[in-house]
């Protein structure tokens, strides 16, 4: 199973020193998929949790796949519906050929309704594009002059819906800190909910933090807890079949951006015992 960074493009903390400082720790740990996450407009709701400097992905990971020679690069996630699926299919083709083919794409339907409105796309319709961006995707794709080869397309968002439309349009399904009960209880009624269909590869990303003393309760998300705990945690998404986890070290205070080495020094000890 590979491990994966969601790191921080955003925040106080936030520079193109700290990013450049980030993949080169991410991508020295052994680490093997390095992600960034997507706002285009920093609307009240989005800035609640997630405050300038944003910096947009493809151009963030552009730069980092500058100061990068191994590790994969990706969106956790790309707003569907914030692009042209055309001009997406340009720019993620040419990031991915300009890296050396390392580009994994992960693509959700959104969350912000007051980034929408100031975007003028039409939040109940997030669904819908979601899909009309995928199926673009693979049909630009086919052209020879995307020189886009096989970019693995992750499906993002914890709904039935987003389990149906990793199976029909992409290539793995990528669920967002959950508890493992929700997942184990999502997985035992996948035939269900794809009617059938084959079900997508398992890429799931979890928040890391590691406590000095064990976290109780149901409520208790996967990534949460003691390095013990962690570890464990990891195992059991081995065994439900997880190909990737990408681990999320940001906690929500944007403080954080701020003191990056505590997030590295907690995926320095991850990395530390996955290596053993």
């Amino acid at each position: 199973m590979r491990t994966g960074v969601n790191v921080p493009n955003f925040g106080p903390g936030t520079s193109p020193e700290a990013l450049r400082r980030w993949a080169r720790t991410v991508e020295g740990l052994g680490f093997d998929l390095l992600m960034v996450s997507d706002h285009v407009v920093v609307t009240p709701d989005v800035a609640a949790q997630y405050p300038e400097p944003f910096y947009e992905p493809f151009t963030t990971l552009s730069y980092l796949a500058g100061v990068t020679s191994r590790v994969l690069l990706g969106t956790t996630v790309l707003v569907a519906p914030y692009r042209h699926p055309l001009l997406v299919a340009r720019m993620a083709a040419n990031l991915n050929d300009l890296s050396g083919g390392r580009l994994v794409l992960g693509v959700g339907a959104g969350w912000a309704h007051e980034e929408f409105e100031a975007l003028g796309a039409p939040f109940e319709r997030r669904g819908a594009l979601t899909d009309e961006l995928l199926r673009t995707l693979r049909e630009a794709w086919r052209e020879e002059g995307y020189r886009a080869g096989r970019i693995p397309l992750l499906v993002g968002g914890n709904s039935d819906a987003a389990l149906r439309r990793a199976a029909r349009l992409g290539d793995a399904w990528h669920p967002l800190r959950f508890t493992l009960p929700w997942l184990r209880e999502k997985l035992g009624r996948v035939d269900a909910i794809l009617g059938g269909e084959p079900a997508p590869a398992l890429v799931p990303r979890i928040i890391l933090r590691i406590t000095g003393s064990p976290v109780t309760g149901p409520e208790r998300l996967a990534g949460e807890g003691t390095i013990a705990q962690v570890l464990a945690d990891l195992e059991e998404l081995r065994a439900l079949g997880a190909e990737t986890v990408v681990l999320d070290p940001y906690t929500g205070d944007p403080a954080e951006t701020g003191t990056p080495e505590v997030a590295w020094q907690a995926l320095a000890t991850v990395s530390a015992h996955l290596s053993r």
